[in-house]
C-alpha cells in the first residue's frame, strides 16, 4: 500500500499493490503544470482510493487529457485520460507518495521539449516525443 497527499493535506490517497515504473515527461504543458517537468506513474483506477475528492479541481488541458489538482493549495495530482473505456488507469505524481516508493525511473518522454536550463544525464532511456 503506497500512501500520499498535497501539500495541505485535503486530499489523500492510497495505491494498492506496487508501483509501476515511474516516466519524465519533459513537454511544454507537463513543465508547465509543474514548475520542472512532471513525473508520474500509472495507476489502475480500481486500486486508487482517495479522500478529499470535492477538494480536487479538474483542468482540461487537452482534447487528450484532464489534470487534477488541489482546489486548495495547488499540488498537482493526476494526469488523467480522456478516453476512460480505452485507458483504466490514471497517472498519479510521484511527489504526492508518501517514502519509500520502491519506484525506479524508466523513461524520459517529449525529451525534445525540455528547457533549456537542465540536462538529462541520468542514464535513463529519452524519447524525444
Amino acid at each position: 500500500m503506497h500512501k500520499g497527499s498535497c501539500l495541505c493535506g485535503a486530499v489523500e490517497l492510497q495505491v494498492e499493490g506496487d508501483l509501476k515504473e515511474a516516466v519524465a515527461c519533459h513537454c511544454t504543458v507537463c513543465r508547465k503544470w509543474t514548475g520542472h517537468y512532471g513525473v508520474g506513474v500509472e495507476v489502475p483506477r480500481d486500486k486508487l482510493k482517495i479522500e478529499g475528492a470535492e477538494d480536487i479541481s479538474w483542468f482540461q488541458s487537452s482534447d487528450h487529457a484532464r489534470r487534477g489538482f488541489c482546489a486548495k493549495c495547488g499540488t498537482s495530482l493526476f494526469f488523467d485520460p480522456t478516453d476512460r473505456e480505452k485507458n483504466n488507469w490514471v497517472v498519479v505524481y510521484m511527489g504526492v507518495f508518501d517514502k519509500p516508493t520502491g519506484a525506479k525511473m524508466a523513461l524520459h518522454i517529449f525529451a525534445a521539449e525540455k528547457g533549456d536550463y537542465y540536462e538529462i544525464t541520468d542514464g535513463v532511456p529519452q524519447n524525444e516525443y
